[in-house]
């Protein structure tokens, strides 16, 4: 299959993957955690662990962007078997939308019942400060309203119905409890919650689009999550999100500043514990 095929994959290599995977570790694991640019920390705190390479697992595309080390790690977090990914990957990097998503579905024959998401993103909001962290409380698809869906083509009925609901797609009692964890542990001065704004990328936004995208109600933009999220619910996966704001995305003309992708890494070093804390805990409740 080529990096720029839209063509599906199979139930039957799904499942090859995750035959494969469960044959090499004793972890059955019941949350999956996708980890954005330069937070693939967390897996290194997972207990009794086990990483696979992306290179060695079958069918499974690899992480081309810095920051995303590239490997499935198993282990326990707080007494509870997880999947860890360290790095994921993009529709910007020339992979179908079905590629992208392809470790969602394996997650599911694999028995995961949740899926926490992360990624760094630019603040829209202009009340959110570099540093925060955004609990999502919804999305706005823009390559989905185009067509890029990765429940595009045939639907399996294996893994969920043809016309999944999205009004849900983030769950609300997750989205509680982070908050009052968060609170417990001296989070919440930073702590904010808005709508997570998926684009094709790699490109940032202009002004023009970025005064567009907060328009529509955007509070953070990024170039990832939404395709694993909308996979995730249409498996029947429970999904908590968080946004690390690593930057204030450039909305007046004239501006000095300038995004760029060291930036975004930098900010994500200064508050990988406080992100990592607040995952920990969160699992500790669940």
């Amino acid at each position: 299959m080529s990096s720029t095929s839209e063509s599906r994959y199979t139930y039957e290599q799904y499942k090859e993957t995750a035959d494969w995977l469960l044959e090499r570790t004793q972890h059955m694991p019941k949350v999956a955690i996708i980890c954005g640019s330069g937070l693939g920390g967390l897996a290194d705190l997972l207990e009794n662990s086990v990483a696979f390479p992306y290179k060695d697992i079958p069918h499974f595309p690899q992480s081309t962007v810095p920051g995303h080390a590239g490997n499935l790690v198993f282990g326990e977090l707080q007494g509870k078997a997880c999947v860890c990914m360290q790095g994921r990957f993009h529709y910007y990097e020339g992979y179908s939308i079905a590629m992208v998503t392809y470790p969602v579905r394996v997650f599911t024959l694999l028995g995961v019942e949740t899926l926490i998401v992360t990624n760094a993103a630019g603040g829209l909001n202009p009340k959110f400060n570099v540093g925060d962290v955004m609990l999502i409380r919804d999305h706005i698809n823009m390559p989905g309203l185009a067509g890029i869906n990765p429940l595009r083509g045939h639907n399996d009925d294996r893994f969920g119905v043809r016309f999944p609901c999205m009004s849900d797609a983030y769950d609300a009692d997750l989205g509680r409890l982070a908050r009052e964890v968060a609170e417990e542990q001296g989070c919440s001065s930073f702590l904010q919650q808005g709508v997570y704004c998926n684009v094709g990328g790699p490109a940032f936004e202009t002004v023009a689009e970025s005064k567009i995208l907060l328009s529509l109600g955007a509070d953070a933009v990024g170039m990832s999550t939404v395709p694993e999220v909308i996979v995730a619910r249409h498996s029947g996966l429970r999904v908590f999100g968080l946004s690390l704001i690593t930057n204030r995305v450039v909305s007046e003309y004239g501006s000095q500043d300038r995004v760029n992708h060291e930036e975004v890494l930098e900010i994500t070093q200064r508050r990988t514990q406080d992100l990592q804390k607040l995952i920990i805990n969160l699992l500790a409740r669940i």
